[in-house]
Order: C-alpha cells, then sequence, then structure tokens
C-alpha cells in the first residue's frame, strides 16, 4: 500500500475528525487531504517529478503533515532531515541526497541559506511564510493529480542519528512503512477514537511511526514541541484527553523527577510505549506505580526496520520485565552467534530481523548496506539474550560492550543498577582507555537535585554490581547529550574531562 493511500483513506471514512491539533489550532481529515493535494499539485508545477527527493527542514506542525503527505502524494521521495542541523551539517546530507528543494520556514531561512553556500547546490528552497502552509495552499489553483508509484518505490530517506559515526540515510519504501505500522497500529489497538501525545520529531523514525500509524487509524495527533516544560506537556494531555504518550527513556525520567507528574490524573490515557533504548526496570515500576492503570508498552526497532521490530505486551511485562518482548506481527527475530547459528537460551548473540519492514538499504552506501543486509536477515548491531519462553533481552549496542581486562561489560547492566538510587534521573556508562584493562569504566550521572555523592553512587554500586563491574570514575553532570531522538551521545561523553 502507498503510505499516503492512510490519509486518502482516511478523509472518507473520517472528513470531520480531528486529524492534528497544535497550538489550539485543528485540522480535519478532509482539510488535510486537501491541503496536501494543493500542496502535491504545486510541488508538480516546480517540476517536481516521481523518485526526486524533496527535503522537510522543520520542526513538528501541522505544515509538516500537509507537506509530508504532500511530497508523497507529488510521487516525491520524503527526506526527513532534523532540524536542529547547523549549517555544516545540514549541508553535509544536502550534498549526500541532492534534493529537488527544500521545503523549510523562515525560522530556519538563514540556517538553510548558510547550508546551501557550503554545498554549493542550487537549489531554490521552498519556503513558508509566518502565515503557515495552511494559509499559502489556500485558494490555489494547484490539484494533486495521482502519480504511478508502486508500493516498493522508495518513500523516505530518514538519516541514522550518527551516534556510531556518519549518518546514513536509510532507504524506506512504501512497502516498508505501510508494513511496520499496521503491525504497531494492531497491537496498539489503535482507532479513530485514539489521540496521541506527540513530543517526539518526525524526522526520528519513532515521531514518524507516530504519523502514519495514526493518520492510518484515523486518529488525531496532539503536537506539542515544548517538552523542556514538562508541566506544559502534562497540561496539554489533561485538555486534550490523549489516549496515548510516546517517550524515550529520558522523557519518563524527567516526567517521573522533574515533573508534577504526581499531581496529575489522565482519566483518557489509556496507553503509553517507550523504545528508543532500554529504560530501567526500577524506572518502569515507579510509572506503574504513578499510573497503574495505564498500559506500558516496552518496543525496541531501528530506523533501519521502519522503526519497530518488537514488543513487550503489558500483560507480560510484570512478569518479564526488563525484556523487549518479542517480534511484533510480520516479522522474524533470530539471535545469531557469529557463524549464523542461534545461540542457546541465555547465551549472547546479535539480534537479526527479517520482515516486509527492513529497509531497501543505505542512500549511495553499497559498502554498508553489505554489512547489515545478509543472507539472514537485517543484522541490528544489538546484542541480547532469549529465555525459554523466546522473550528478548537486551544486553549492549555491539560497539558499546565495554572491554575491561578478560571481561565483556554491558553497560546497560550498570545504568539499570544505578537508576535504581534515589536521587539520579539517568546515567551511563562508557569505556575509556586503560593502560592495564584495555578499558576502564567511567559513569556520567545526572541528578535532580537530591544530595547525592559521587561517594554514595560508588557504595550504591558495591553492593549492587560485582568488582569488575565498577566505575573507576564518576562525574556528575547536569544533563546527558543526546541526538534528537534521545539516544545518548556516548562517543561525546568520552571527550568530557
Amino acid at each position: 500500500m502507498l503510505i499516503h493511500r492512510f490519509l486518502i483513506d482516511s478523509a472518507k471514512r473520517y472528513p470531520d475528525r480531528p486529524a492534528v491539533i497544535h497550538q489550539q489550532k485543528l485540522m480535519t481529515y478532509s482539510r488535510l487531504n486537501d491541503f496536501s493535494d494543493v500542496f502535491a499539485g504545486r510541488l508538480v508545477s516546480e517540476n517536481v517529478k516521481k523518485g526526486d527527493r524533496v527535503a522537510l527542514f522543520l520542526d513538528n506542525s501541522g505544515d509538516y503533515v500537509i507537506a509530508y503527505f504532500g511530497i508523497l502524494k507529488a510521487g516525491a521521495v520524503v527526506v526527513a532531515l532534523n532540524s536542529q542541523l547547523v549549517p555544516r551539517e545540514l549541508a553535509s546530507l544536502i550534498i549526500d541526497c541532492t534534493p529537488k528543494t527544500i521545503v523549510t520556514d523562515s525560522k530556519h531561512g538563514r540556517i538553510i541559506a548558510e547550508a546551501l553556500e557550503l554545498s554549493g547546490a542550487k537549489i531554490k528552497p521552498l519556503i513558508i511564510d509566518e502565515g503557515g502552509l495552511q494559509s499559502a495552499v489556500e485558494g490555489s489553483s494547484a490539484r494533486y493529480v495521482e502519480t504511478d508509484c508502486g508500493e516498493h518505490d522508495l518513500a523516505m530517506l530518514i538519516y541514522t542519528s550518527g551516534t556510531t559515526g556518519k549518518p546514513k540515510g536509510v532507504m524506506l519504501s512504501h512497502a516498508n512503512v505501510a508494513a511496520n505500522a499496521a503491525s504497531i497500529a494492531g497491537y496498539l489497538r489503535l482507532s479513530a477514537d485514539d489521540k496521541v501525545m506527540v513530543i517526539l520529531p518526525f524526522y526520528y523514525s519513532y515521531g514518524m511511526s507516530l504519523l502514519t500509524t495514526h493518520i492510518k487509524s484515523g486518529a488525531a495527533l496532539v503536537i506539542d514541541n515544548r517538552f523542556l516544560y514538562p508541566n506544559s506537556i502534562l497540561d496539554t494531555m489533561l485538555k486534550e484527553g490523549v489516549t496515548g504518550f510516546a517517550g524515550v527513556p529520558s522523557h519518563f525520567a524527567i516526567l517521573l523527577r522533574k515533573s508534577a507528574l504526581r499531581n496529575y490524573k489522565f482519566p483518557a490515557l489509556r496507553y503509553v510505549t517507550q523504545a528508543g533504548g532500554a529504560m530501567a526496570p526500577e524506572m518502569i515500576r515507579e510509572f506503574q506505580g504513578v499510573l497503574p492503570t495505564v498500559k506500558f508498552y516496552v518496543m525496541y526497532g531501528q530506523t533501519e526496520a521502519s522503526a519497530r521490530l518488537s514488543y513487550l505486551d503489558p500483560d507480560a511485562l510484570n512478569a518479564k520485565i526488563g525484556s523487549i518482548g518479542k517480534a511484533i506481527p510480520g516479522v522474524e527475530l533470530k539471535v545469531l552467534d557469529e557463524q549464523g547459528k542461534p545461540v542457546a537460551c541465555g547465551q549472547t548473540g546479535e539480534i537479526v530481523a527479517r520482515g516486509d519492514n527492513v529497509m531497501l538499504g543505505y542512500w549511495n552506501d553499497p559498502v554498508e548496506t553489505a554489512k547489515v543486509l545478509r543472507k539472514e536477515g537485517l543484522y541490528t548491531g544489538d546484542l541480547a539474550n532469549v529465555d525459554e519462553e523466546g522473550f528478548l533481552y537486551l544486553v549492549s549496542r555491539k560497539k558499546d560492550m565495554i572491554k575491561s581486562g578478560a571481561n565483556r561489560i554491558s553497560p546497560l547492566e550498570i545504568e539499570n543498577v544505578v537508576c535504581g538510587l534515589s536521587g539520579v534521573v539517568e546515567c551511563a556508562a562508557v569505556g575509556m582507555p586503560d593502560e592495564i584493562l584495555g578499558e576502564s569504566i567511567k559513569l556520567f550521572v545526572a541528578l535532580n537535585g537530591r544530595c547525592v555523592t559521587k561517594k554514595d553512587i560508588m557504595i550504591y554500586c558495591k553492593q549492587n554490581l560485582a568488582p569488575y563491574k565498577l566505575p573507576k570514575d564518576i562525574v556528575i553532570v547536569e544533563s546527558l547529550p543526546k541526538t534528537a531522538g534521545g539516544k545518548i551521545k556516548r562517543e561525546e561523553l568520552k571527550s568530557i574531562k
């Protein structure tokens, strides 16, 4: 199925239902569909053809959703770019994906201009004025003419966060995204009665999955970009009666430790989802204690898999806490050793995935593509073990494992322990060069203002970790450096003294 059919079909079924709610403005499905038709026509009138890349350099908004579906309706490829990039970073991606145009707004105009100058690209950006895209397309004579796209044609380029090196452009087809959206919408039991709180950026694969699954379901996207002020988000959730919330571990840590969450009641809230890295079991239990009737979905995935690969059913959460669950419908997951053979229960191997959601490959990078797309499937780079009932447990990113002496240490195990100490908001363990051991453990800890010292943390570690897993150095920080999607930048931590 073509991704833009999600919108077309939902507009037929639910024309007057809200599709997007942002800054107290509501856009219905019929309006969203009409606006995206007009925008598609405008792109075609500007000589955008099937397969051309059209970059989106916008913050989350109704305009973003209009442009996203308009680009797809025009037969072009959405290139979802991180709107926090600086000109140098943006220029390198422009050179890589060679977009026909860039959709942006006046707020980001200077960054676009500098990036285009650095890249040497002769591109005329489509700049949305202060009135927004909705007012810009009002009264336009341009109209959508259906293109001859196929479901296996390229639909999106999403660049990886670059936490382990240079960002790579993940190529996703219409079929990739549609398969994943159908699976997620199914196990979350999404319907037109749902409203999801959107704090995740749409240029991040997790955020993109909120966009596709909810538009497919006829549900509403409630957008609020003010998570720096978490109580504002809680106010929006209550006012709009959201039924779902999606976040990465740091979002939940902030809500639990730096907001007034415990003073709120959310009668409409049905479920929350957590992905974007492992969340400490103690923090999951704490969240359950605050909102005990809300279903908590632990999820795991990758951009290379159109977002999602596994989930842990809320009914199994307490029995299997710490697990990332089992493969989502339509996906096969195996844990393989270095010879490509399934590991025994309790043994560690690499997660390898197969399914219609697995990417076409990396843009302009056949070498890196061949490294991860092999005959067995998509090699995720994530190490895990599996129990006797088939539930998966993450150990670490393959590249993040700390090699200290004869030991291989998972930073996740250390982080899960330390997050159980009262006063800790979040933490990260990394390996640092060590003349004797090869690598020693350095621990970075962010606190919530309580009087917790390095000595307190070390005592707690000694009580809960084997001696070879103890940090050699502990650094107290205000916050951990993260990507726009909320993943910890471990390489950046290593440079902090």
